[in-house]
């Protein structure tokens, strides 16, 4: 389907890669914030997960059809190009509205306009990369893409503080949100386009070189009805590295979305002892923010690394390796069941553990699942393995509440040190996994 693929410099990837940039730093600030909104604005702590719904519905229904469609895509602006502007330019909206909310409902509209349009951008980018790099720089496209996502969400998570230092109030009475909330969602905006805009006029994509093969592609796409049935025949049929990968990422992002949804709710309660509405709740959700700041900064230095990992070591070892350290640190807050307090300096140890494993699963399943795939379903694929991202997000926000409450006395804060043990288990189903780039990495 592709043309020949040319082994690109530095550069190039890194301009590839920048959209993400956007896309991770619009994310980020939904993934520190979203919480202390909910409780802003008055919703009840034991029912915040089912109000981050948006995240994982919208991902399941709207990535693997973008994958689908955008796999028989091509007009002037590209394949996947087409879809990053259109998700863009939406997201772009969302986090304009976002700070608007004043009420609950309202806030759960802006999310769920935010997490659908930012899915119609980032799945194609996980194609983008496959389509244009060689087999042999996949591995470092993935990495590049890690080194972007970490960049901006660590910048992102840093953004309330930096506003406060600047002077912008943080003081908001309850059903209200602070400016320093409002003024970073709306840099988060320009960023997110301006990004994207970049990484649309900087890399041209290939066309098809069998472009009548290609029309007979596009024509074999039917209605809905259909396209959701040879979804489910991908599904039942897929590859066994994607197959050995599903239970993987069921664990890591498990794990990752307890963490998501009960950091700062558990901080808060735990650590500086805040109801909502009080200033020293405010001081916790900053401090939640800059401790996601913390995590996300050190994948972004941890990129680094991995980008030479990637030339040394195969990307199942690499995995193995980062998902453990990030069950010790998830695991640590665990031991509040136990009787240990945390101090706030306290809580950085877990979220460097956190930083490196995040590093990991932003780029190696991508480098495992890549090179088992065909490449004129790249985009299909990539859509329905986001089935094992969004799938286990959604057994939390349904089901971990009552497990919460019932069984860790509505700890959240302990709630999170379950989550390391999810990533344990994804660290040891990893093992299984074949991976066809050892002898590439040898």
């Amino acid at each position: 389907m592709q043309a020949q693929h040319e082994e690109k410099t530095i550069q190039q990837i890194m301009l590839m890669c920048l959209g993400f940039f956007g896309i991770q730093f619009g994310w980020a600030l939904q993934m520190n914030n979203m919480s202390a909104i909910y409780l802003r604005l008055g919703a009840e702590e034991s029912k915040i997960a089912l109000l981050w719904l948006a995240a994982p519905v919208t991902g399941l229904l709207v990535q693997p059809l973008v994958g689908y469609f955008s796999d028989r895509t091509w007009c002037k602006l590209g394949r996947r190009r087409p879809y990053f502007l259109g998700g863009a330019i939406f997201s772009t909206l969302a986090l304009f509205l976002m700070p608007q909310a004043s009420a609950i409902w309202m806030a759960v509209i802006a999310l769920w306009i935010l997490d659908t349009s930012v899915n119609v951008s980032m799945e194609p980018f996980r194609a983008f990369v496959g389509d244009i790099l060689p087999e042999q720089q996949r591995k470092t496209g993935y990495a590049m893409q890690s080194v972007m996502i970490g960049a901006g969400a660590v910048i992102a998570s840093f953004l309330p503080q930096i506003l406060t230092a600047c002077g912008v109030s943080t003081e908001a009475p309850i059903g209200h949100i602070p400016n320093t909330v409002k003024y970073a969602f709306y840099i988060g905006a320009v960023v997110l386009i301006t990004a994207i805009l970049i990484t649309i006029k900087s890399t041209p994509e290939y066309p098809p070189q069998d472009m009548e093969e290609f029309k007979k592609l596009q024509k074999q796409s039917g209605s809905l009805t259909k396209t959701l049935s040879e979804m489910w025949q991908a599904f039942v049929t897929m590859p066994s590295t994607m197959r050995r990968l599903a239970v993987v990422q069921f664990f890591t992002w498990a794990a990752l979305m307890i963490m998501w949804v009960y950091f700062t709710p558990g901080i808060a309660a735990g650590v500086f002892h805040a109801t909502p509405g009080t200033a020293a709740f405010e001081e916790a959700a900053n401090w939640g923010s800059s401790c996601f700041g913390i995590y996300n900064g050190v994948a972004f230095a941890f990129s680094f690394a991995l980008l030479w990992l990637t030339t040394k070591f195969s990307a199942k070892y690499i995995h193995i390796t980062c998902l453990t350290i990030g069950a010790v640190g998830l695991g640590s807050l665990g031991l509040t069941l136990f009787g240990l307090t945390f101090t706030k300096m306290g809580l950085i140890f877990p979220m460097v553990c956190v930083g490196i494993a995040w590093s990991s699963i932003l780029s190696m399943p991508y480098a495992l699942l890549s090179n088992s795939l065909p490449a004129e379903k790249m985009g299909f694929y990539m859509g329905v393995f986001n089935f094992f991202i969004v799938i286990p997000q959604i057994c939390v926000n349904l089901l971990f509440g009552p497990f919460m409450k019932h069984l860790l006395n509505s700890s959240a804060i302990a709630a999170v040190g379950v989550g390391g043990l999810s990533l344990l288990i994804a660290a040891c189903a990893t093992f299984f996994v074949h991976d066809n780039t050892i002898k590439k990495a040898a």
